[in-house]
């Protein structure tokens, strides 16, 4: 026998082992009470029948709605804001698969805060997205929430160490080391000092593209120095006003890599300085207004990620663990998107 796939039921798949509809279920499900010999007629008769589930009528039959929360960055980042966009976007698709998603903004820079949010989620939460700081106390909240049954997925900056369920995000080592290269070859050989804004190094995402940055420019372009890291935390006015310093100590700088956000306060300092046409500024992201300074001509080039693609991801993989179904490693990754202002979507 071999019913076309839309027709196999279970009831189908007993009659084929001659066995129970309960006994099937135990089978499919993983749950014990099954002899060896049973349960391996049952999995030849679902692969004689080609019998694939359907999700959609599982989830019914379980009566079951899960609930997700996603946890972003609070500020005025435009790109934590498509996150949120974007993730506003998937509800109605979540609640056809019989889940609910609830949007929270905290201070990921400070490690106490983003800690004592995450250990203040609630039972009944079956699944967190966060954009995480990598630190010894939000390691500890991550574990906490694992051991608790809650998993947790990391969003555009990773906790390695914790136990955490998947990274969502780019290779962010990767991304930094194409910024070095834009770099040097935007300067086409010349020498001089180059300038390095982040939000903060403890946000591993950060740290990682520095690390990319820092060793290609060392290796490829010798000429060109770096100078010490300032951080803004990917604010608009404390970006404007590192800036302006770093232009009144370093007036033959060359480069301006900004590894986070704050664009605006860069760009404001830049012009005011008269300097937003000599020094060569790359940057991440493409949100409204980096795609004004791409083609306006005060940034060079973007190094972006699809905040789309990546609430997308992580709410696929937190709804799969939720389900016990399985995900598609190469859907869930996110490439690394380079922007000028000539091939601006």
């Amino acid at each position: 026998m071999n019913l076309p796939p839309s027709r196999v039921t279970l009831e189908d798949v007993a009659r084929e082992a001659g066995v129970s509809l309960a006994t099937v279920d135990r089978v499919l499900n993983r749950r014990p009470g099954v002899r060896a010999r049973t349960e391996s007629r049952v999995q030849a008769a679902v692969q004689r029948l080609n019998y694939r589930p359907d999700p959609a009528a599982a989830r019914l039959a379980r009566n079951r709605f899960h609930r997700f929360l996603f946890l972003l960055p609070s500020g005025s980042n435009s790109f934590f804001a498509q996150l949120e966009e974007q993730a506003l976007q998937l509800r109605d698709w979540l609640a056809a698969q019989r889940a609910g998603l609830e949007i929270q903004r905290t201070d990921v820079f400070d490690p106490g805060t983003l800690a004592r949010r995450l250990e203040a989620i609630p039972a009944g939460c079956d699944g967190v997205a966060v954009v995480a700081l990598d630190h010894p106390r939000v390691r500890h909240a991550i574990d906490e929430l694992a051991a608790r049954g809650v998993p947790v997925v990391t969003l555009v900056s990773d906790v390695p160490s914790a136990r955490r369920l998947h990274y969502v995000g780019i290779d962010n080592a990767a991304a930094g080391r194409t910024a070095a290269t834009l770099m040097g070859r935007f300067l086409g050989g010349r020498g001089g000092a180059i300038g390095v804004l982040a939000g903060s190094l403890s946000l591993r995402d950060h740290a990682e593209r520095y690390f990319g940055f820092a060793q290609v420019m060392e290796r490829d372009f010798p000429g060109l120095t770096l100078l010490p890291v300032l951080e803004g935390r990917d604010d608009n006015g404390r970006n404007a006003t590192l800036v302006q310093r770093l232009l009144e100590q370093a007036p033959g700088l060359r480069g301006l890599y900004n590894i986070g956000a704050g664009h605006r306060g860069v760009v404001a300092a830049l012009e005011q300085a008269g300097r937003a046409d000599g020094i060569v500024y790359i940057g991440h992201e493409l949100t409204p207004h980096t795609r004004r300074f791409l083609l306006e001509g005060t940034l060079d080039a973007c190094i972006a990620q699809d905040a789309g693609h990546e609430v997308r991801s992580a709410a696929r993989l937190l709804l799969a663990q939720a389900l016990r179904e399985p995900v598609l490693p190469e859907q869930e990754r996110i490439r690394i998107g380079i922007f000028v202002r000539d091939n601006l979507p």
